[in-house]
């Protein structure tokens, strides 16, 4: 009984993991316009993987998606695929556990299957982390470039950019 529950624990933890992945891969809040200076600003601005978005002081959002893959930098595009990858190995190795589970009868598999598919369900758990850390981290280091460009040249003309909630639940998908 004990195996099933460390079974069952280890289900829900993946789960939990692959949950964060996903939202973080379909979080638009993964940088923000640093306002720091601004004496007024109309409009706030954030980024995600797939959509631009701005807030006017009204309250009114407007996002503008992001299309295509020849006008964003390698990084940005290995940022999008990590993350893509990260969530399709997660929802792979959650189909895999489920099945491999003790107490969940398929006819007439053997323990030294379920205990093949369980460790296969595992790796692929760990993978999908590494591949949402990484693709957090990515991102959070071309902010803190675009970050240390604009304060050490102040003929920079970008805005400064903010880390957000995206890098954060990428962060804690690597709880996989």
């Amino acid at each position: 009984m004990a195996i099933s529950g460390l079974q069952i624990g280890g289900f829900l933890l993946g789960l939990i993991g692959v949950a964060a992945v996903i939202a973080a891969t379909a979080m638009n809040n993964w940088s923000t316009q640093d306002r720091q200076g601004d004496v007024v600003t109309a409009v706030y601005t954030y980024k995600g993987l797939w959509q631009d978005c701005e807030v006017s002081t009204s309250g009114f959002t407007e996002c503008r998606p992001l299309y295509g893959l020849l006008g964003y930098s390698g990084q940005f595009q290995a940022v999008r695929a990590m993350m893509i990858v990260g969530v399709i190995l997660g929802l792979i190795g959650s189909v895999i556990s489920l099945f491999s589970l003790k107490c969940f009868k398929m006819g007439n598999t053997e323990d030294s299957t379920k205990a093949k598919m369980t460790l296969t369900a595992g790796i692929m758990f760990v993978i999908s982390g590494i591949c949402g850390i990484t693709g957090a981290s990515i991102y959070a280091n071309q902010i803190v470039a675009s970050f240390m460009m604009t304060t050490y040249n102040p003929n920079y003309g970008g805005m400064n950019q903010m880390q957000m909630e995206g890098m954060g639940m990428g962060g804690m998908s690597m709880a996989n």
